[in-house]
């Protein structure tokens, strides 16, 4: 072990303790000056651990059961095996992917390595005696893991295992090969369905609810890892509702238990043999697990699975809003008091958010009887919620809650949940002088603004002319160009509207003035200044 000191700085008795503590700081490294005595350091470490143990004794009782794992997962992993299948994808034009953070697993990051050492082994073998499933095809070949949940031959996988795949081959654990169709996938949740059709019932899982996944339970995960075939590991949950911003609808499961390239679509069970997720990504830095992997709830994905089996694409539900974080300082603006919700900053002309009559400003705080906690909560619940089916969702508006039915619509490619151009027609350009408050110089809007940054007709409101360096507008990202549409939820059409606005709030006792602010473009969006 290295440390900072040099040699004849410290006792032998020293040196002991200090090598314990060293086993729990980064790459065995123990940090202080030369020539430090670590006599203190050794009392307040015997204080520590005393605290400790009396900590610890109550607990006593508790923690061999706990920390003791299941004695063996042989039974499970035998009667759930043969359902695990390894998928071989060929690619008319294949793409090697480097490892990122988060890593996709697709293929190995040892193809060279792999098909020199079995290319080798076919020679010494007379080319016959290697494993289907650790046969590699051309260069346009990828491989990742599937699994069965329904005998006929339903099998499920990641999109990314089968993307743009020219043909899919489905192999089993007795080398069975069988070539798939594809029935449906789904990018965004990134799952796949095929059929085979085998000459018999196969063994089939099925899915579990992995809303009942508590951070600590007992899973196992089973795929075919860098192409090595039926491979099972172990761990446990250790999080949920993770996000890893690989797109809109993430709420990972996070497992300890080893998941590698080519382990991509394949089952993470529970204790009871029911899949509770799909694993599909992991967080590292070379490319081999590093004990962050994660794995794509069951209650996100089957009612995709359902819908792409039903009508080969995934149907989601539609709101038409566009939303934003509440943070402390709009949720005092709003006097909503804790932040909470989704703050919708736009609205489709012809969504059916508009029809049901929300509008910006609006906070969300719950949707179809479900709380939205936060704005991440709300596409999820949006898009799970069936197309057609009438809604209740519960605003804050005007400092008290209302509840608004709304129809769900269709989610399409083709549409944005964000407000598109309104169509207004533009307004007259009001002159008036300059005026300043809150680190900002802002004036009527003009031809010559318009013209100068470029402002839609539609956009009308008070042009941010000049934004101080050190600035709380500047901390806020209010820039030159910008326009003030609105503060708490009132129309500013002149610049004196808005010094005018921030006196009457600044009487009222608020602390905060909520400013719906619009760029160029038209994209609008709630920022919460102190008007102090």
């Amino acid at each position: 072990m290295q440390t900072c000191m040099r040699p004849g700085d410290r006792t032998d008795q020293e040196t002991q303790i200090m090598a314990i503590n060293e086993a729990n700081l980064p790459n065995g490294q123990f940090h202080t000056k030369p020539g430090r005595s670590i006599r203190p350091f050794l009392g307040r470490s015997l204080l520590v651990a005393g605290l400790a143990l009396s900590l610890w004794a109550p607990l006593a009782p508790f923690s061999p059961a706990q920390a003791k794992g299941p004695d063996s997962l042989a039974d499970l992993a035998e009667s759930v095996s043969d359902a695990v299948v390894n998928i071989s994808a060929s690619q008319a034009a294949p793409e090697r992917r480097q490892a990122t953070t988060p890593n996709i697993p697709q293929g190995t990051p040892f193809d060279d390595l792999f098909d020199e050492f079995f290319k080798r082994r076919q020679q010494e073998d007379g080319g016959n005696n290697a494993p289907p499933q650790q046969r590699r095809g051309g260069g346009g070949n990828s491989l990742g893991s599937g699994f069965v949940i329904d005998s006929s031959g339903i099998v499920i996988t990641n999109n990314h295992v089968i993307a743009d795949a020219t043909e899919i081959t489905v192999i089993f654990t007795d080398g069975q090969r069988l070539k798939a169709e594809l029935i449906g996938k789904d990018p965004k949740v990134d799952v796949a369905v095929l059929r085979v059709k085998p000459e018999k019932p196969l063994k089939a899982v099925k899915f579990g609810n992995s809303s009942k996944a508590r951070v600590g339970d007992w899973v196992l995960a089973v795929g075919n890892p860098f192409g090595l075939g039926g491979t099972v590991t172990a761990g446990i949950v250790s999080a949920r509702n993770r996000n890893i911003n690989s797109g809109p609808y993430d709420n990972y499961i996070q497992t300890d238990a080893s998941i590698n390239k080519g382990n991509s679509g394949g089952p993470l069970f529970n204790m009871d043999g029911e899949v509770i997720g799909i694993n599909t990504a992991i967080l590292s830095p070379s490319g081999g697990s590093v004990g962050i992997g994660f794995a794509t709830p069951a209650a996100t994905v089957m009612p995709i699975i359902d819908q792409l089996q039903k009508y080969g694409e995934a149907r989601r539900g539609w709101l038409g809003v566009r939303i934003q974080s509440v943070d402390d300082d709009v949720a005092e603006s709003l006097g909503l008091g804790k932040a909470r919700g989704a703050l919708i900053g736009d609205v489709d002309e012809k969504g059916p958010a508009k029809k049901a009559g929300l509008k910006p400003g609006d906070v969300i705080v719950k949707f179809d009887g479900q709380d939205v906690k936060d704005s991440a909560d709300l596409p999820k619940i949006v898009a799970g919620t069936p197309v057609g089916k009438d809604s209740v969702v519960t605003i804050y508006r005007d400092g008290k809650p209302v509840d608004l039915n709304v129809t769900i619509g269709l989610l399409e490619d083709n549409v944005k949940q964000a407000a598109l151009e309104t169509g207004k027609p533009p307004q007259s350009p009001t002159q008036n002088a300059i005026q300043k408050a809150l680190g900002m110089e802002f004036a009527g809007m003009s031809a010559d603004l318009r013209k100068r940054y470029n402002i839609k007709s539609e956009v009308d409101g008070a042009v941010v002319t000049k934004v101080e360096a050190n600035s709380v507008a500047a901390d806020k990202r209010i820039q030159v160009g910008d326009i003030i549409l609105e503060i708490n939820q009132e129309p500013i059409k002149q610049a004196v509207d808005v010094t005018a606005k921030m006196k009457s709030v600044k009487e009222a006792g608020r602390k905060t003035a909520l400013f719906l602010i619009a760029n160029a473009a038209g994209d609008k969006r709630f920022v919460a200044l102190p008007i102090d």
